[in-house]
């Protein structure tokens, strides 16, 4: 029974990066494709930090995150991916890492980064885990620690995706956003409500934060392929 649960576990991490484990497909070039308009969003001001969020949970984007994050170490850049949900971390799932210290500890305990960092099985691909779950979670993200952290994290890598939790949910999204250069809002369109996208947006407007582009995930469209991911650039008007 063990067994069998560890390789279904082993099956959903591979399905969930499948620009490492289908290179040549149209989902992986997809998630490329993100990686460049991420690139091109900003002339003068270049993106090395974004943030992944939805406006409501199980729109997939910590999957997207995880894909994206591989895409950049793929072309040679030093990535992280750090997970910034503190009320339900994935990323050591997907990674199969151990999630005992990660970003909560590094705040309350303030230990270095450089003891927090997993290095992924991917080239350039470092992982920094969520941590123990902690009783107050906007606690510590609205902390000054936080935004030193990740301050410090910003001269050690060339780019850093951040994956947090819904925006409709809980105020930490809005939290995480003021230290990144970007937000990318996913939105599984099956599913989609546009009052919460535009509230989500509000929200994010509201914090000041940088929106650079919104994807629709699992887009039923005439030529939609399995698992299929399409990126739009989004502006603060539309």
């Amino acid at each position: 029974m063990m067994r069998h649960r560890k390789m279904n576990n082993e099956v959903a991490s591979a399905k969930k990066i499948i620009v490492a484990t289908k290179p040549h497909s149209p989902v992986s070039e997809q998630f490329r494709t993100i990686r460049t308009n991420i690139m091109y969003s900003s002339i003068d001001r270049p993106i090395r930090s974004v943030l992944f969020t939805s406006a409501v949970a199980g729109a997939g984007k910590s999957t997207i995150a995880a894909n994206v994050a591989i895409a950049y170490a793929q072309a040679g850049k030093k990535t992280l991916l750090l997970d910034g949900d503190l009320r339900r971390p994935t990323c050591h799932y997907t990674f199969k890492v151990s999630n005992q210290k990660g970003l909560s500890t590094a705040i309350v305990n303030d230990i270095a980064s450089e003891d927090l960092v997993n290095q992924t099985e991917f080239d350039n691909l470092y992982l920094i885990t969520s941590g123990p779950i902690p009783p107050n979670p906007s606690e510590l993200l609205s902390s000054k620690k936080l935004t030193q952290f990740i301050d410090h994290l910003k001269f050690q890598y060339e780019m850093i995706i951040v994956d947090s939790p819904p925006l409709l949910s809980v105020t930490d999204a809005q939290l995480l956003s003021k230290s990144a250069d970007g937000v990318i809002m996913i939105t599984d369109v099956e599913n989609n409500n546009r009052n919460h996208l535009l509230e989500a947006k509000d929200l994010l407007n509201k914090a000041d934060a940088n929106i650079i582009g919104l994807v629709l995930n699992n887009r039923d469209a005439k030529y939609r392929l399995k698992d299929d991911y399409y990126y739009h650039q989004a502006s603060h008007d539309g």
